[in-house]
Protein backbone atom coordinates (compact mmCIF):
# COMPACT_ATOMS: atom_id res chain seq x y z
CA UNK A 1 0.00 0.00 0.00
CA UNK A 2 1.18 3.20 -0.77
CA UNK A 3 0.89 6.47 0.87
CA UNK A 4 -1.63 7.78 -1.45
CA UNK A 5 -3.73 5.13 -1.16
CA UNK A 6 -3.81 5.43 2.74
CA UNK A 7 -6.79 7.92 4.26
CA UNK A 8 -4.62 10.59 5.70
CA UNK A 9 -7.27 13.25 5.27
CA UNK A 10 -9.09 14.79 8.36
CA UNK A 11 -11.84 12.58 9.90
CA UNK A 12 -15.51 14.19 10.75
CA UNK A 13 -17.29 12.91 13.36
CA UNK A 14 -21.52 12.38 13.11
CA UNK A 15 -23.53 11.90 15.81
CA UNK A 16 -27.60 11.18 14.90
CA UNK A 17 -29.16 11.81 18.19
CA UNK A 18 -32.65 13.05 17.00
CA UNK A 19 -34.74 9.97 18.35
CA UNK A 20 -37.44 10.63 20.82
CA UNK A 21 -36.31 8.07 23.47
CA UNK A 22 -39.65 6.12 23.41
CA UNK A 23 -38.69 2.76 25.21
CA UNK A 24 -36.51 4.71 27.52
CA UNK A 25 -39.56 6.65 28.78
CA UNK A 26 -37.08 9.90 29.95
CA UNK A 27 -34.08 11.38 27.49
CA UNK A 28 -31.50 8.88 27.64
CA UNK A 29 -28.59 10.93 26.36
CA UNK A 30 -29.21 13.35 29.91
CA UNK A 31 -29.19 9.89 31.94
CA UNK A 32 -25.76 10.07 34.22
CA UNK A 33 -23.35 7.30 33.26
CA UNK A 34 -20.31 7.37 36.08
CA UNK A 35 -20.38 11.18 36.74
CA UNK A 36 -20.85 11.86 33.31
CA UNK A 37 -24.78 12.44 31.13
CA UNK A 38 -24.44 9.59 28.40
CA UNK A 39 -24.06 12.35 25.78
CA UNK A 40 -21.01 13.76 27.53
CA UNK A 41 -19.04 10.76 27.59
CA UNK A 42 -19.70 9.84 23.57
CA UNK A 43 -18.29 13.42 22.62
CA UNK A 44 -15.30 12.90 25.03
CA UNK A 45 -14.47 9.46 23.34
CA UNK A 46 -15.04 10.94 19.72
CA UNK A 47 -13.05 14.02 20.76
CA UNK A 48 -9.78 12.80 19.46
CA UNK A 49 -6.90 14.65 18.15
CA UNK A 50 -7.74 13.24 14.53
CA UNK A 51 -11.15 14.36 14.77
CA UNK A 52 -11.77 17.45 13.02
CA UNK A 53 -15.18 18.39 14.45
CA UNK A 54 -18.00 16.10 16.08
CA UNK A 55 -21.59 17.03 14.63
CA UNK A 56 -24.89 15.94 16.18
CA UNK A 57 -27.92 16.05 15.07
CA UNK A 58 -31.03 17.02 17.35
CA UNK A 59 -34.30 17.85 17.69
CA UNK A 60 -35.37 21.68 17.80
CA UNK A 61 -37.26 20.86 21.05
CA UNK A 62 -34.13 19.30 22.72
CA UNK A 63 -32.94 23.00 24.50
CA UNK A 64 -31.27 21.06 27.43
CA UNK A 65 -29.70 18.29 25.33
CA UNK A 66 -28.59 21.08 22.92
CA UNK A 67 -26.81 23.46 25.53
CA UNK A 68 -25.07 20.17 27.13
CA UNK A 69 -23.66 20.04 23.73
CA UNK A 70 -22.62 22.66 22.85
CA UNK A 71 -20.74 22.84 26.39
CA UNK A 72 -18.66 19.49 25.52
CA UNK A 73 -17.29 21.24 22.45
CA UNK A 74 -19.44 19.66 19.73
CA UNK A 75 -21.32 21.19 16.77
CA UNK A 76 -25.13 21.04 16.83
CA UNK A 77 -27.68 20.62 13.92
CA UNK A 78 -31.03 21.34 14.28
CA UNK A 79 -33.23 20.74 10.96
CA UNK A 80 -36.09 22.53 10.84
CA UNK A 81 -38.20 19.25 10.02
CA UNK A 82 -37.82 16.55 11.85
CA UNK A 83 -35.73 14.16 10.35
CA UNK A 84 -37.41 10.97 9.91
CA UNK A 85 -34.85 8.42 9.95
CA UNK A 86 -31.14 8.22 11.25
CA UNK A 87 -30.34 8.73 7.21
CA UNK A 88 -31.84 11.83 7.33
CA UNK A 89 -29.93 12.85 10.52
CA UNK A 90 -26.91 11.96 8.93
CA UNK A 91 -27.87 13.73 5.50
CA UNK A 92 -27.98 16.74 7.70
CA UNK A 93 -24.88 16.29 9.61
CA UNK A 94 -23.06 16.24 6.28
CA UNK A 95 -24.37 19.47 4.72
CA UNK A 96 -23.55 21.05 7.62
CA UNK A 97 -20.06 19.50 7.42
CA UNK A 98 -19.55 20.42 3.73
CA UNK A 99 -20.79 23.60 4.09
CA UNK A 100 -18.33 24.37 7.08
CA UNK A 101 -15.26 22.48 5.90
CA UNK A 102 -15.63 21.99 2.31
CA UNK A 103 -14.14 17.80 2.64
CA UNK A 104 -11.97 16.48 0.02
CA UNK A 105 -11.94 13.47 -0.99
CA UNK A 106 -9.69 11.71 1.08
CA UNK A 107 -11.11 12.97 4.22
CA UNK A 108 -13.58 11.07 6.03
CA UNK A 109 -16.79 10.90 7.65
CA UNK A 110 -17.31 8.72 11.33
CA UNK A 111 -20.78 7.46 11.83
CA UNK A 112 -21.25 7.51 15.79
CA UNK A 113 -25.02 6.81 16.20
CA UNK A 114 -26.25 8.01 20.00
CA UNK A 115 -27.55 4.54 20.58
CA UNK A 116 -24.00 3.43 21.29
CA UNK A 117 -23.29 5.27 23.72
CA UNK A 118 -21.12 3.23 25.80
CA UNK A 119 -17.87 3.20 23.25
CA UNK A 120 -14.26 3.46 24.76
CA UNK A 121 -12.16 6.15 23.74
CA UNK A 122 -9.56 3.93 23.19
CA UNK A 123 -12.16 2.21 20.96
CA UNK A 124 -12.46 5.34 18.64
CA UNK A 125 -8.56 5.81 18.71
CA UNK A 126 -7.94 2.15 17.67
CA UNK A 127 -10.25 3.03 14.45
CA UNK A 128 -8.50 5.93 13.25
CA UNK A 129 -5.18 4.75 13.68
CA UNK A 130 -6.24 2.18 11.22
CA UNK A 131 -8.20 4.23 8.85
CA UNK A 132 -5.26 6.69 8.39
CA UNK A 133 -3.24 3.62 7.34
CA UNK A 134 -5.99 1.84 5.60
CA UNK A 135 -7.08 2.13 1.44
CA UNK A 136 -10.07 1.09 2.53
CA UNK A 137 -13.41 2.90 1.65
CA UNK A 138 -15.02 2.03 4.50
CA UNK A 139 -14.34 0.72 8.65
CA UNK A 140 -16.27 -1.16 10.96
CA UNK A 141 -15.42 -2.94 13.94
CA UNK A 142 -16.72 -5.87 15.26
CA UNK A 143 -17.24 -7.53 18.45
CA UNK A 144 -17.10 -11.40 18.26
CA UNK A 145 -18.09 -11.58 14.19
CA UNK A 146 -20.76 -8.60 14.63
CA UNK A 147 -20.31 -5.54 13.08
CA UNK A 148 -21.30 -2.13 14.60
CA UNK A 149 -20.00 1.73 15.46
CA UNK A 150 -18.39 4.06 14.90
CA UNK A 151 -17.51 3.11 11.27
CA UNK A 152 -15.49 5.28 8.72
CA UNK A 153 -16.51 5.93 5.57
CA UNK A 154 -14.50 8.26 2.47
CA UNK A 155 -15.83 11.40 2.39
CA UNK A 156 -16.55 10.39 -1.19
CA UNK A 157 -19.70 7.96 0.34
CA UNK A 158 -20.73 11.30 1.38
CA UNK A 159 -22.39 12.24 -1.95
CA UNK A 160 -23.74 8.38 -2.69
CA UNK A 161 -26.32 9.52 0.86
CA UNK A 162 -28.80 11.34 -1.45
CA UNK A 163 -29.19 8.66 -3.30
CA UNK A 164 -30.03 6.09 -0.72
CA UNK A 165 -33.70 4.22 -1.86
CA UNK A 166 -36.24 5.77 0.69
CA UNK A 167 -37.19 2.34 2.10
CA UNK A 168 -33.49 1.64 2.84
CA UNK A 169 -30.78 2.73 5.62
CA UNK A 170 -27.54 3.82 5.33
CA UNK A 171 -26.46 0.12 4.95
CA UNK A 172 -27.25 0.38 1.68
CA UNK A 173 -23.47 1.91 1.08
CA UNK A 174 -22.16 -0.94 1.98
CA UNK A 175 -24.61 -3.43 0.54
CA UNK A 176 -25.13 -1.80 -3.10
CA UNK A 177 -22.39 0.33 -3.76
CA UNK A 178 -18.87 -1.15 -4.76
CA UNK A 179 -16.73 -0.18 -1.71
CA UNK A 180 -14.23 -2.01 -0.04
CA UNK A 181 -14.97 -2.62 3.04
CA UNK A 182 -12.40 -3.79 6.53
CA UNK A 183 -13.45 -4.84 9.38
CA UNK A 184 -11.36 -4.63 12.95
CA UNK A 185 -11.79 -6.79 16.02
CA UNK A 186 -12.38 -4.65 19.18
CA UNK A 187 -12.94 -5.65 22.29
CA UNK A 188 -15.35 -3.05 23.06
CA UNK A 189 -18.61 -4.78 23.44
CA UNK A 190 -20.42 -1.68 23.10
CA UNK A 191 -20.12 -1.01 19.35
CA UNK A 192 -22.86 -3.65 19.13
CA UNK A 193 -25.19 -2.33 21.78
CA UNK A 194 -27.67 0.24 21.86
CA UNK A 195 -29.09 2.02 25.12
CA UNK A 196 -32.57 2.07 24.52
CA UNK A 197 -34.71 0.82 27.59
CA UNK A 198 -34.03 1.02 30.97
CA UNK A 199 -31.95 -2.64 31.09
CA UNK A 200 -29.88 -1.39 28.69
CA UNK A 201 -29.00 1.88 30.57
CA UNK A 202 -28.42 -0.07 33.83
CA UNK A 203 -25.95 -2.12 32.27
CA UNK A 204 -24.09 1.11 30.90
CA UNK A 205 -24.37 2.87 34.29
CA UNK A 206 -23.09 -0.58 36.02
CA UNK A 207 -19.77 -0.10 33.60
CA UNK A 208 -18.84 3.30 34.68
CA UNK A 209 -19.75 3.13 38.35
CA UNK A 210 -16.65 1.55 38.44
CA UNK A 211 -14.73 4.00 36.91
CA UNK A 212 -13.39 7.30 37.45
CA UNK A 213 -15.46 11.09 36.69
CA UNK A 214 -12.48 11.98 34.29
Amino acid sequence: MSLTDANPGRVFAVVPAAGHSRRMGRPKLLLPAGGRPVIARLIRALKQPQVQAVVVVLRTEAERLRRLVQQCGAIVVTPASPPLSMRHSVQAALDEIHHRYAPAPEDGWLLSPADHSGIEPQTVRKLLHRWQRSNCDVLVPTWRGRRGHPSLFRWTLAERVPAIPADCGLNWLIRTVATRIEEVPVSDPWVVQDLDTPAEYERLRRKWATRTTN
